[in-house]
């Protein structure tokens, strides 16, 4: 969540989601990967796709690759574009600018909060969604079944929002009305979706659930996320 940037004072913060730390065929059929085969990752998003709050490591990104590894799936250190406080938009254009031309065995994609956090248009989200979708196929290789989709957290939640002035059941609504359209439009090209939204408000009484700066999740929570990701992951790749 420039959701976050307010001026001065929230600047640092940078909402939901700093910087890069880390600065291939039918698609609609699972494919199958020989047993210890190098696969290449890269992983789309905002600050909780980078992991603001916690060390790289403990990011999504690197606890899914690392579960992986311990179903033979060798994983390797991902690729990440993303940053926080990104939109649909910004990330599309950061995706131009890096100017990619190799494709990935695996691609993950989680965007969307600051959209929610600034009041952007849910229907220029489904757009810009849409188009970041076809853009994850494509660095896929065209393999659907290569793409996974994570729905949109509440950060509604976490000590943060309750104390940003904001109605905490308005974000939790507008949340869940974001990601009915990732779902819907994910779920239309027959491409994996992971619904971790329920898990993430249990941060509402569970305070390991939040990284010590009371807005983004802790390694804890990231590692339920890579949990069910690595599930799917692991059902379209044997």
């Amino acid at each position: 969540m420039k959701l976050m940037k307010f001026s001065g004072i929230f600047l640092s913060f940078c909402l939901l989601l700093s910087c890069d730390k880390n600065t291939a065929s039918d698609m609609n059929t699972a494919s199958t990967v020989p047993s210890g085969t190098p696969l290449t990752y890269l992983a789309l998003g905002d600050s909780y796709t980078i992991g603001e709050a916690v060390s790289a490591s403990e990011s999504f990104p690197y606890q899914l690759a690392a579960r992986l590894k311990t179903a033979n799936l060798n994983v390797q250190t991902p690729k990440i574009i993303a940053k926080t406080g990104w939109t649909t938009d910004e990330l599309q254009a950061a995706i131009n600018e890096a100017q990619i031309k190799t494709s990935f065995d695996l691609v993950t994609l989680l965007i969307g909060v600051n959209n929610q956090y600034r009041g952007y248009s849910p229907d220029t989200y489904r757009k810009e969604f849409k188009a970041l979708l076809q853009t994850a196929i494509s660095f896929a290789g065209n393999q659907k079944k290569h793409v996974f989709v994570v729905s949109i957290p509440d950060w509604g939640v976490t000590p943060f929002g309750k104390n940003s002035g904001r109605d905490v059941q308005a974000i939790a609504q507008e949340i869940d009305a974001f990601n009915a359209i990732n779902k819907a439009e994910t779920l239309a090209l027959g491409i994996s979706y992971t619904d971790i939204t329920p898990g993430s408000r249990n941060a509402l009484t569970d305070a390991g659930l939040v990284a010590a700066d009371g807005l983004h999740p802790s390694a804890k929570m990231y590692g339920e996320w890579a949990l069910k990701v690595a599930s799917a992951v692991e059902a379209n790749f044997k």
